[in-house]
């Protein structure tokens, strides 16, 4: 079981650090730059050590020089992890203006893969404290095994993600430090890791791999961590985006008969299945049908439906037949629904009354185009009510009536004057 280990951190007031993480094989060391100008400096100032087995130790050595004008002395040195130390340094030590000293720097590593680290030569006055960055190697018999080996996400839908988890294990007798991941193959991420991850003996660390493709086809890459000298084959396939499909109903729509001037209205529905649809235009052939209450674009969700009213206002007698033309983004891009409607022209009646008499047993109605023309008789028998209906009219017509009435004995007497006048629209 590895302890905690005791950090050191340099005053905020006085550093800034920037750690550069690279590959392995290029090495990363703490680069430290100080705040203030030193007067005590180092060469050099960063120290990269090789690859060093697990306790065993190198050794770097450093010049330390004091540049400034006064003596300075050296009280105290600290490290940000006990791999890294001081071989040959007793102190206090005290430099005089321009005196340099070669002081051993070691680095004895416990846990395998990439360490860094920090040198802190605190002075007097402390304004002056020296940072030196460091850098080595780890390596032990390590013995990293993944479960799976490799990762076949399978077919994927474009736009869509897979996720799939990888356990590591720490298959060998010595710690191991991971300290970076990296990934070739753009639509492949890796997430979990929260670095470094130190593994001993016999533990297990588990993290994700989502692949999310942007283009239909194969696609390849591989999880890498250098530390642990460990590559993860990873496939998958870019599946083409899953397109949905319109549906309007009833199809085809018919409005029977409309009569001419009027106008009859119907539903229809509208239906999105397999994925989402937007219907972005409609378009009408024919000006006597009309799609009402739409408004453009809009949206249908996967499995839901939306309604509307077309409606059809004959112009003309006659059959009358078009179409409502819908554009989406559907499979099937442009969807049609076929319409159809009769026009009728309109049927008249003109209502007739008149006031009864004692003593007849009936009326009859005479109707004429003109005042002073022909009349004819329009009702079949005598007409024992006092009023009447003329269905028989034409649109367009002006027409003159007279009544007459009829005694027991069947005399008629003259035709009422002046005749009623009905202008039929």
């Amino acid at each position: 079981m590895r302890l905690p280990q005791s950090r050191f951190r340099p005053p905020v007031r006085s550093i800034h650090c920037l750690i550069v993480t690279t590959s392995l094989l290029l090495g990363a060391v703490s680069t430290c730059a100080q705040a203030v100008s030193s007067q005590l400096t180092a060469n050099p100032r960063n120290v990269r050590f090789g690859t060093i087995v697990l306790r065993q130790t190198e050794t770097v050595g450093v010049s330390l020089t004091n540049t400034g004008s006064t003596n300075l002395t050296v009280t105290a040195v600290k490290t940000s992890t006990p791999e890294f130390s001081v071989a040959n340094l007793t102190l206090p030590l005290t430099l005089a203006p321009q005196q340099s000293i070669d002081v051993n720097l070691t680095f004895a590593p416990t846990i395998g893969g990439w360490a860094t680290g920090t040198f802190a030569f605190i002075t007097n006055p402390s304004t002056q404290t020296l940072y030196i960055g460091a850098g080595g190697v780890g390596l032990g018999s390590e013995s990293m095994t993944p479960s799976p080996a490799s990762l076949g996400f399978g077919n994927v839908t474009v736009g869509s993600t897979a996720t799939l988890p990888v356990k590591l294990t720490n298959s060998g007798t010595s710690y191991i430090r991971l300290t970076q991941v990296e990934l070739t193959g753009t639509e492949f991420t890796a997430s979990g890791f929260s670095f470094p991850v130190i593994l001993g003996p016999g533990q297990a660390f588990t993290f994700d791999v989502t692949f999310a493709p942007q283009f239909a086809g194969a696609a390849s890459g591989s999880v890498i961590l250098p530390n642990a000298g460990l590559t993860i084959p990873l496939t998958g396939t870019g599946g083409n985006t899953i397109t949905g499909q319109l549906t309007i109903a009833p199809t085809p729509l018919s409005f029977g008969n409309v009569t001419v001037g009027s106008q009859a209205t119907q539903p229809i529905t509208m239906t999105a299945s397999g994925a989402s649809v937007t219907v972005s235009s409609a378009a009408s052939s024919s000006s006597q049908f009309v799609l009402d209450g739409a408004s453009f674009p809009f949206t249908i969700a996967a499995g839901r439906k939306v309604a509307f009213n077309v409606t059809f206002a004959p112009q003309n007698s006659g059959t009358s037949s078009g179409s409502l033309s819908f554009v989406s983004n559907a499979s099937n891009s442009k969807s049609v629904e076929s319409l159809s409607g009769v026009g009728v022209s309109p049927t008249y009646s003109v209502g007739l009354s008149w006031n009864g008499m004692q003593g007849v047993t009936g009326y009859n109605i005479y109707r004429s185009t003109a005042a002073n023309g022909a009349y004819a008789r329009i009702n079949p028998a005598v007409e024992p009510n006092t009023t009447y209906s003329d269905n028989t009219v034409t649109s367009g017509q002006t027409y003159f009536y007279a009544a007459t009435s009829v005694n027991t004995s069947g005399q008629e007497s003259a035709r009422s004057a002046p005749p009623a006048v009905a202008v039929v629209p």
